[in-house]
């Protein structure tokens, strides 16, 4: 990884800690609908808030959290809502 990228990186890192930026980021990543690009986006955003504090937050061990955010993870609805928790947002539906 080059030093762009890392600085890129650590910036994204730094806003996804805001619940808003990182519910307007996964709100925009969704509209994609594509599971590993969500998946990518969920990953991040608990990576920004630390990935052993979210797994203890959620309630679920950290090999079960980076298995389940992991580039071949599917995670269950219960994980997902568990670990949007951790981090302060929460799932909702709206019209389309």
């Amino acid at each position: 990884m080059n030093t762009r990228d890392k600085s890129y990186e650590d910036d994204l890192l730094q806003a996804l800690t805001d619940p808003q930026e990182a519910a307007a980021y996964i709100d925009a990543v969704m509209e994609l609908e594509d599971p590993a690009a969500f998946s990518l986006a969920l990953r991040q955003v608990a990576k920004a808030h630390g990935m052993a504090e979210v797994a203890r937050r959620a309630e679920l061990g950290e090999k079960t959290l980076f298995r389940s955010l992991g580039e071949n993870g599917n995670p269950t609805l219960a994980t997902l809502q568990k670990v949007l928790h951790a981090v302060g947002l929460r799932l909702s539906v709206q019209p389309a």
